[in-house]
């Protein structure tokens, strides 16, 4: 990115353990029974950052806390609970005005951002790493509480990720390779207002000295941010949006393999991931065995609290999206697919929805074509390689895909034919911070890390 570039970081919210005071009480002097590295951590030691949280859950801009211009908040729920976590700053447009005004303040010629030394940069990115590092267990706590996320996921796999491509990026700050890429935190150069799509996302897709939007979410939301871009400065925009994922599973594949990766494909994060391997073609002649496994697997989920030791699913991540998928679910039974477990909510509390699979599940289906976002494994049966290309590439979408074979070259043939940004074989959901990532047609253009 060149040093005229805005950075400009836009949350959607944050968490905090504000609540009731006896919710206080049972919560933080209770402990939470974590399975990373086998020990328990008591969850008291979460106080120091709600503290720190209640005085600023607010707005930063040019490295200093704001409230809202407009004086409005949004509330943050735990989707477990349905209890409100706390109420955060909501940025509009005059906030996003404060936050673009800093940040070109702080790529201005002579500034400390354009004059500091490249190796200075990539350590202060390794810092940034060293504190998430130190923080890791009160961050993965808060994400289990305000995402819904398991916490071991949260702690292993979200965090893992995000201190691992901090100190990649840190390795490359003082790389000469014929491009600038600016990294460090003077004031204005990283500003964070949480606020709605429709206003503070949408005065930042329009803004006149906004240089570059990188977005991910839906479809709908990449198109309005691309429409808005084109009718200002004609800025940058990179999308990483909607999927609906292809895992093609042949005769000759190892089945064990198969059934646990494409299950973890679907499910994780109660299937509310961009890759999520949503259609699921598997070989005619493996295909009753395949599902069986398939619905083996599913029944064995634990729901429950992300926080609770032995749980396996968490809570959809809001009462929207919750509803949006049980939609989907009865849409399902209704054009015909056959309902093998699951296909309702789970608890009276919370939006919790049972681990669901459907077979005989065929291409004109809502739910073979829509992104479902939730724990909803469809599997579609297919007879040959020409037939399950030409279906798995009939989709507006193109981020993911999975292959699962023992022919290396059927595994090279497919792999090339497929319409996918990331193709993975005999695996599913691999990432890593050197790999380059992003999808083809309506799953959005460019590539992120």
């Amino acid at each position: 990115m060149p040093m005229t570039d805005l950075l400009l970081l836009i949350c959607t919210g944050c968490s905090d353990f504000t609540r009731s005071e006896e919710g206080r009480r049972n919560n933080f002097s209770s402990y939470i029974i974590c399975s990373v590295k086998s020990h328990s951590i008591k969850a008291n030691t979460c106080l120091a950052l709600r503290k720190s949280y209640q005085q600023n859950p607010k707005i930063f801009i040019n490295n200093e806390w704001h409230s809202s211009v407009s004086g409005k908040k949004f509330p943050v729920f735990n989707p477990a609970t349905e209890e409100k976590l706390c109420e955060v700053e909501e940025g509009d447009k005059e906030d996003v005005d404060k936050a673009v005004k800093a940040a070109r303040q702080a790529f201005q010629i002579g500034s400390p951002w354009r004059t500091m030394d490249a190796s200075e940069r990539g350590r202060l990115l390794n810092k940034l790493a060293d504190l998430i590092e130190r923080d890791r267990l009160l961050l993965a706590t808060m994400e289990a509480m305000n995402g819904g996320k398991l916490f071991s996921n949260a702690y292993l796999m979200d965090l893992g990720g995000c201190i691992k491509t901090l100190r990649y990026c840190a390795g490359w700050a003082d790389k000469i390779q014929g491009r600038t890429i600016p990294m460090g935190f003077p004031p204005g150069v990283v500003n964070i207002v949480p606020g709605y799509g429709p206003t503070a996302g949408a005065a930042i897709s329009s803004h006149m000295d906004v240089d570059k939007v990188a977005f991910t979410g839906s479809t709908e939301v990449g198109k309005l941010i691309k429409e808005a871009a084109g009718k200002s400065n004609l800025k940058r925009v990179s999308l990483e949006l909607g999927g609906k994922s292809p895992c093609i599973v042949f005769a000759d594949a190892d089945l064990d393999n198969a059934v646990e990766f494409a299950h973890q494909g679907v499910f994780y994060h109660q299937g509310q991931c961009c890759i999520a391997a949503s259609r699921l073609f598997v070989e005619e002649s493996i295909y009753d065995e395949f599902v069986r496994r398939s619905v083996e697997r599913a029944k064995k989920y634990v729901l429950g609290n992300p926080l609770t030791p032995g749980v396996s699913q968490g809570p959809q991540i809001d009462k929207e999206q919750y509803e949006k998928i049980l939609d989907l679910i009865e849409s399902g039974k209704k054009e015909g697919a056959k309902l093998e477990c699951g296909g309702g909510p789970w608890g009276n509390k919370g939006y919790f929805i049972q681990p669901t699979v459907f077979s005989d599940v065929t291409d004109d289906m809502r739910i073979a074509k829509e992104e479902i976002f939730g724990p909803v494994q469809q599997i579609m049966k297919f007879k040959s390689l020409d037939d399950v290309i030409k279906r798995a590439n009939n989709t507006f979408y193109g981020l993911s895909a999975g292959i699962f074979t023992n022919d290396i070259d059927k595994a090279i043939t497919v792999s090339s034919a497929l319409q996918s940004g990331t193709v993975w074989v005999n695996c599913y959901s691999v990432v890593s911070a050197q790999c380059p990532f992003g999808g083809f047609k309506m799953s959005g253009n460019g590539r992120e890390l």
